[in-house]
């Protein structure tokens, strides 16, 4: 298997939790680390923390490892999680 660790700012754990389950992954734990399986790939919710620009300006930063069987799939993976994160201002 191949994996990658990327960090996903300004959206909570649960939400992305439930993008997993959108792609067709399945929650096996419930405790750090989340972990998310499907036929082809895993997922990993690694960690939450929050972070602070200023007192009031306070974004959740979520670590997340990916795990495919190829690279091939990892990219697809990937990719369709982003469209899944994307957030477009207004």
């Amino acid at each position: 298997m191949v994996d990658r660790i990327l960090e996903f700012r300004g959206i909570n754990r649960d939400h992305l939790g439930m993008y997993f389950e959108e792609l067709g992954g399945r929650l096996v734990t419930d405790s750090f680390p989340y972990v998310y399986e499907a036929e082809t790939w895993k997922a990993e919710i690694l960690s939450e923390n929050e972070i602070a620009f200023t007192k009031t300006f306070i974004i959740h930063a979520v670590s997340i490892r990916f795990a495919a069987e190829n690279q091939e799939q990892l990219e697809k993976l990937i990719k369709n999680y982003r469209y899944k994160t994307t957030r477009v201002g207004g």
